[in-house]
């Protein structure tokens, strides 16, 4: 892989429009909808999304990696023991999956490329 980093953060949210009002009245964030379901958000520093329409799990958000090698990246998440939750789908903005590490936290690895 290589220096991957945070790159994204998403939260499962009810409603993307009460996320939307919240946030930006007590933050000022800035936001770009994606279809119904999907707003991204910038603080202005860093962007994130709220994706809604799956349940809504307390206790942190989906972090969020990128890599150039999305399949490249699968294959080192599972040889270092990662489990997969999601296998590659395609979103949007590109391409993603869904790993647990060996606590059970559930993180994702996404890229913009399409292939």
């Amino acid at each position: 892989m290589g220096k991957e980093r945070i790159d994204y953060i998403e939260l499962n949210v009810a409603d993307t429009g009460r996320s939307k009002k919240f946030y930006g009245e007590a933050f000022g964030w800035k936001f770009t909808d994606y279809g119904p379901h999907y707003t991204e958000f910038d603080d202005g520093r860093m962007k994130g999304g709220f994706a809604a329409g799956e349940q809504v799990v307390t206790g942190g958000p989906l972090v969020i990696l990128y890599a150039k090698d999305l399949e490249k990246a699968l294959e080192q998440v599972e040889k270092a023991g990662g489990a997969i939750a999601k296998p590659i789908f395609p979103f949007p903005g590109g391409r993603r999956f869904h790993f647990r590490d060996p606590d059970g936290y559930e993180l994702a690895v996404w890229t913009d490329s399409q292939v």
